[in-house]
């Protein structure tokens, strides 16, 4: 989606309703700023607001979404079109939060090993080094419990018995027993526990 041609296509619309930013933003209930990044092509309108917001400029979703004006012979493919954008952008979205994980566990492991490696070699044996040891651990999980929030944020894992594909919770997918991005789960529709690999596309 262009979202500068979608913001030139809202400004278009409200002025040809005889609308300034401040009298559209007051019926939708928002701020003008909203409304201004909306039309500069920074933001989008939040979902909560987009039917109403269509219903304000005489104009339907694919409309707002396409950033133009659709005849009927023309509605099949623009929809198909929008469709396959929104596809695309969704799997482009998913492949860096993916990228974003694994940098984020690359990371964190390589600085657990420096750190415990540095601890074993300058600080001494005793109480400190022991402590020492403790705060790396904890800081080291801290990055942990994060990247496995972006893991469970995209696609979905895949039943090894019956491939439904299962998005738990956050609390199920850490309590699971795993190897990487594999993961222990009980599928709610075979009703069976399996090791369930992790697929990008829901």
């Amino acid at each position: 989606m262009d979202q500068v041609k979608i913001g030139k296509f809202i400004a278009e619309c409200r002025k040809r309703e005889g609308l300034t930013q401040m009298q559209l933003a007051e019926k939708l209930n928002i701020t003008d700023r909203a409304v201004s990044k909306w039309e500069t092509g920074k933001a989008m309108p939040d979902s909560s607001v987009m039917l109403e917001l269509c219903d304000i400029l005489k104009i339907n979703v694919n409309e707002l979404l396409s950033g133009e004006k659709i005849s009927m012979e023309n509605n099949d493919v623009k929809n198909e079109q929008l469709l396959l954008d929104m596809a695309k952008e969704t799997e482009q979205k998913n492949k860096i939060i993916w990228t974003c994980m694994w940098i984020i566990m690359t990371v964190s492991m390589i600085a657990l090993l420096v750190g415990l490696f540095m601890v074993a070699f300058f600080v001494p044996e005793g109480v400190w080094q022991l402590v020492a040891i403790l705060g790396i651990c904890v800081v080291f999980l801290i990055p942990c419990f994060y990247a496995l929030k972006l893991e469970i944020s995209v696609g979905a894992y895949k039943c090894k018995n019956c491939g439904h594909e299962i998005v738990p919770t956050y609390s199920q997918a850490l309590n699971a027993m795993h190897r990487g991005t594999t993961r222990y789960l009980k599928c709610p529709k075979c009703n069976k526990r399996t090791w369930c690999k992790k697929v990008l596309k829901k």
